[in-house]
């Protein structure tokens, strides 16, 4: 049911697919039904790449099921090897096939292909995609690298971005380009880019950057165990991990070469006039745990805003995400229940959201704007411009990422100023997304309770919740000062507080009664 409305995380083989999807020359069997397909769709509709999956399905039916499901598996394989002639094969069963219990990588072990043949044991029922991520790139790299004699030069090699990740392409060429700066080699980049031989190179770098830990983390510790190769701490992400993250690597390599940090503008706009507005914004954060912690301290260090909340939906990660919510004073949210989220946020009433896809749906819904800081995510977050999350342009994008959905000081302002301008008021609707500007209600006639006091009816899509309340035109005016983000909790709250004191009528003294009883 879950997966027929949304969920942030599909099963384990979809994690190895993206694995599968981000290499060259190799090839995935996947023992699947008629129907686990659909994940071709993730690449080639969300990602818009420009060519399928590098993944073969058995696709047996129900009738199959009675007959040789295994010899199906393996004769899928024998021509999946012969039509595309991989370096390597992976093989692993859908959540459905698991039930059948063929064993895919039992049964092609026994097949003689020319090539290595790399098993994959996913827990579908109890682990879900990240883990299939790194479960997959961790069993690739056991089964191909192998400790060798180090490069020359001092080299690295960067782990952990994958197909579908969010914006992991772009991060990838930045990371690049800064570790070149330094004088530092990127050996083999992988998953995502590399090959099987490729792989076969990785132990001849002398450390490793570890991009995307909920992908790659399994892999960089066999790393470090096996091939003697340490690996990076920090996540690259805003221009004070950035820094952290050159200290670290030149305590690494030993690099002493300077970076040049003259593109880097967002420390100066997150301090310029109008930004300072942004100072105490409340925020509340929600994604994959790695970009939650990141973006926490930049949103909090960095761009001046309050975190009144955060969570991640991977559990793996749930640890290291609560001992930072606790440095905040807060209590981590570690679900992957999205009725859960959105009522979190709710009753956090935030100024913005930080989160991915799903959250952006919710700040719809309650009128937050959102900004997407995580996967999953939507077609619009492949943008096909250069727009990377980590190293210093990465800063910048976050500035600019994050200040759009905000209304700026001025901004907030002139909205203000003109809110009765025909153009501008709250029934108008934005003109960048094709609205047209309505003339203002006109106002309905006075109802009995409020004529006295020269108020008036709401027209009829104003109406409150609780019919026996009426808003005294008085009320209404000055309930449009609360600002748009908190304006429907504040009505709604009144509403309650009304009901509660058995008032007919909301007038401006209700309102601020209100505001003083929830504040308490």
């Amino acid at each position: 049911m879950k997966l027929a409305v949304w969920t942030y995380e599909g099963p384990p083989h979809v994690g190895a697919m993206r694995v599968a999807t981000g290499m060259r020359d190799l090839h995935m069997v996947l023992h699947a039904p008629q129907g686990d397909t659909y994940a071709d769709l993730l690449f080639t509709m969300i990602e818009r790449r420009d060519h399928r999956p590098p993944v073969s399905y058995t696709t047996f039916q129900a009738r199959d099921l009675g007959a040789d499901t295994a010899g199906l598996f393996m004769q899928s394989a024998r021509d999946a090897y012969a039509r595309f002639k991989p370096q390597a094969l992976l093989v692993a069963a859908s959540c459905t096939a698991e039930l059948i219990q063929d064993d895919p990588g039992g049964l092609a072990e026994t097949m003689g292909l020319p090539v290595p043949v790399i098993a994959l044991e996913l827990p579908s029922y109890q682990r879900k995609e990240n883990f299939g991520c790194d479960e997959a790139f961790l069993q690739i790299c056991r089964a191909l690298a192998k400790p060798m004699d180090r490069t020359a030069r001092v080299t690295c090699n960067i782990l952990g971005a994958t197909g579908l990740g969010f914006r992991h392409r772009d991060d990838v060429q930045e990371i690049t380009a800064l570790l070149s700066e330094m004088g530092i080699e990127v050996n083999v980049s992988a998953p995502m880019g590399a090959s099987p031989m490729d792989i076969t190179r990785m132990g001849q770098a002398h450390f490793n950057v570890l991009l995307y830990p909920e992908t790659a983390e399994s892999a960089a510790r066999w790393c470090e165990k096996e091939l003697g190769q340490p690996f990076t701490k920090t996540i690259p992400i805003g221009a004070k991990a950035t820094r952290a993250f050159i200290n670290e690597v030149r305590a690494l390599s030993g690099s002493t070469l300077p970076v040049d940090e003259t593109r880097l503008r967002q420390p100066w706009w997150a301090a310029s006039v109008d930004s300072t507005y942004l100072t105490g914004k409340r925020v509340f954060l929600f994604g994959d745990g790695t970009h939650v912690m990141a973006a926490a301290k930049v949103a909090r260090d960095e761009m001046g805003f309050e975190v009144c909340g955060m969570g991640c939906y991977n559990r793996e990660q749930a640890r290291p995400l609560r001992a930072l919510a606790k440095e905040f004073g807060l209590e981590a949210l570690i679900t992957d229940d999205y009725l859960e989220v959105e009522k979190a946020i709710e009753d956090a009433a935030p100024e913005m959201i930080l989160g991915t896809q799903m959250e952006r749906h919710i700040g719809k819904r309650l009128g937050i704007p959102c900004a997407v800081i995580s996967a999953p995510v939507h077609v619009q977050d492949f943008p096909a411009r250069y727009s990377p999350q980590m190293g210093f342009e990465g800063a910048n994008v976050l500035f600019d990422t994050w200040v759009h959905p905000l209304v700026m000081g001025l901004e907030e302002h002139l909205l203000t100023m003109f809110r009765e301008d025909f153009e501008f008021h709250d029934a108008a609707g934005p003109s960048h997304h094709g609205g047209k500007a309505q003339p203002l209600p006109q106002s309905a006639a006075a109802a009995p309770a409020a004529a006295a006091e020269g108020g008036s009816m709401p027209p009829p899509a104003a109406l409150p919740s609780l019919e026996n309340v009426v808003w005294l035109s008085c009320a209404e005016k000055e309930l449009k000062k609360i600002p748009f983000f908190v304006r429907g909790k504040a009505r709604r709250n009144t509403e309650k507080f009304a009901e509660m004191k058995g008032l007919h009528e909301i007038s401006v003294d209700t309102l601020y009664e209100a505001k003083a009883h929830y504040a308490r």
